[in-house]
């Protein structure tokens, strides 16, 4: 046990280490485009992948880096991708928002709200026509939950039973609307519920919480049980992304919420059964730092894409046309 919970400690901490970084680099414009940050939520993508078998598909939205780190997408082929390098996980051209790795079955991020709920369906339907024993778990926010492909993609997960996890984010702002101001009902995991879908809300600032949660949905799923819903409650403890002055909250709320930090929660959790001491923690940040450092590193020096080779992937070759 306390190895296993070591391990989402590192995860945790590798992407808000992650995270942070990215936050200084796009300020200094070492980093461009859109950028949204994972910081606050850490304790969902480490809870929810560390149950998932490795051929498990993860289907993720724009606010991704930190699915892609706990499923283990190499950090450096990361950022590199954030840096618009051709080492990058998507050759350089999708940057913060469309990370994307096959080995890992990391089906990608996608920049539209809701847009991987029904990708995530079609896998789902691809791997029962053919047999595979698979989940597909997708991530979405709460504010895909007001868009119509959420109502149609769950019913059709119902009707056909797939093997299908959706993980709700709820973070309770969206893009910058509060939920009780987008939907007319705040509980997202009844209104899952009402498709016939077993759902359940989750402590998403806890780590251990969300490990059980998702062990017990995956199983049901694996089982036969048919398509599951989790509803992952959570903050992010910074703007929506690094374009958004962040007016629309309460100051005093967020600093509430920091004190639910899932980072130290885990950890006091450790220290209280005395597994994790200070030289521990000082040597595992040292390691993750260092790790961050050789991805930055690597990113400055990787190749950009030649002006010549601009419309591959876009456009068929001429002999081909």
């Amino acid at each position: 046990m306390a190895k296993h919970r070591a391990e989402l400690l590192r995860t945790m901490l590798t992407i808000r280490r992650f995270e942070e970084r990215c936050a200084e680099l796009y300020s200094s414009t070492k980093i461009r485009g859109f950028l949204h940050l994972y910081v606050g939520e850490e304790a969902i993508a480490t809870g929810v992948v560390s149950t998932l078998a490795s051929d498990d598909a993860i289907v993720s939205t724009y606010r991704e880096h930190g699915h892609a780190l706990a499923r283990g997408v190499p950090m450096d082929a990361v950022m590199a991708e954030l840096f618009g390098r051709q080492t990058g996980c998507s050759r350089g051209r999708g940057g913060s928002m469309h990370l994307f790795h096959r080995p890992s079955a990391f089906v990608g991020g996608n920049a539209i709200v809701g847009g991987g709920i029904p990708l995530a369906v079609g896998l789902a339907l691809a791997d029962k026509l053919q047999g595979r024993d698979r989940v597909t778990v997708c991530f979405f926010g709460e504010g895909a939950a007001a868009e119509g492909e959420f109502h149609e993609s769950l019913n059709l997960a119902s009707l056909w039973q797939l093997p299908v996890l959706f993980c709700c984010e709820n973070n309770r702002y969206a893009m910058g609307t509060a939920l009780a101001k987008e939907h007319g009902r705040a509980d997202l995991a009844l209104r899952a519920s009402s498709y016939g879908i077993v759902a359940a809300p989750v402590d998403g600032m806890d780590v251990l919480a969300v490990e059980r949660a998702t062990r017990l949905a995956v199983d049901g799923i694996r089982t036969g049980g048919g398509p599951h819903f989790l509803e992952l409650e959570t903050y992010r403890f910074r703007a929506h992304s690094m374009y958004d002055p962040d007016r629309y909250r309460d100051k005093a709320e967020i600093e509430a919420w920091k004190k639910r930090d899932p980072i130290d929660a885990l950890q006091k959790v450790m220290r209280a059964d005395g597994q994790l001491t200070d030289q521990a923690l000082g040597e595992m940040e040292a390691e993750i730092a260092a790790e961050i450092d050789l991805a930055v590193a690597t990113a400055e020096e990787g190749p950009l894409e030649p002006v010549d080779g601009l419309t591959r992937f876009v456009t068929s070759d001429k002999e081909a046309s």
